[in-house]
């Protein structure tokens, strides 16, 4: 399924720069093809004169706040900057892309499930994400709470700085030297040599995926 996905990614694009070059034949075409391919990765723009158009009930060019989808009831104060109960286009236009609905990390769930219907392997990506998260239940009460969560995460964190060990260490001394090292360990060796004796071992290398997380979380 993956693959087949990943592979109309490609074909879509190239459709796309196909299409703007013939719309706009006056154009030089290299600088054609360049700004179809920036146009096609772009994110797409949000239609305010759709958005009034399908929910403006009473026509009267403004939106109330019953006329709203309920994904924007409880911001709908927020976004009436001008605080007389309607929202105008001006309002809706300041606002922009944030008036979409809202997307959360767990509908990729639901977006994998209407995908699973290409290959006989499909229902193999489902069963691997109901097996990864019913091993996040460690005390088997149907629910995964925070530290299961933790939990689950310092395992997959531990089991990549395992395999890194593995891979690169050679001589099977639990540690790798300046010379086993390779990749982005041998270009960060000093940094990741917390020590100084000259190797890197399991410690360090945990140590330094921590905190790469860390600060990715702080930005």
């Amino acid at each position: 399924m993956r693959r087949a996905l990943l592979s109309l990614v490609p074909l879509l694009g190239l459709l796309l720069v196909a299409v703007a070059a013939a719309q706009d034949k006056d154009k030089p075409a290299e600088k054609k093809a360049g700004e179809a391919r920036k146009e096609a990765n772009a994110p797409p723009r949000f239609n305010v004169d759709q958005f009034l158009k399908d929910y403006d009930r009473n026509g009267d060019g403004f939106l109330q706040r019953e006329e709203v989808p309920p994904y924007l009831r409880d911001r709908f104060d927020d976004l009436d900057t001008n605080k007389d109960g309607k929202l105008s286009r001006d309002e809706l236009e300041k606002a922009g892309g944030s008036l979409e609905p809202r997307r959360r990390p767990s509908d990729f769930v639901y977006l994998l499930i209407e995908l699973s219907d290409c290959d006989d392997d499909c229902h193999g990506e489902v069963q691997q994400i109901y097996d990864a998260l019913r091993k996040l239940d460690r005390n088997k009460d149907g629910k995964i709470d925070a530290e299961e969560l933790k939990a689950g995460r310092q395992q997959l964190l531990e089991a990549r700085v395992d395999a890194i060990l593995t891979e690169l260490d050679t001589n099977k001394d639990g540690r790798v030297s300046r010379e086993e090292a390779r990749g982005r360990v041998k270009r960060d060796f000093d940094q990741l040599d917390a020590n100084k004796d000259g190797f890197i071992d399991r410690d360090e290398l945990l140590r330094a995926a921590t905190e790469r997380i860390n600060t990715k979380k702080e930005r």
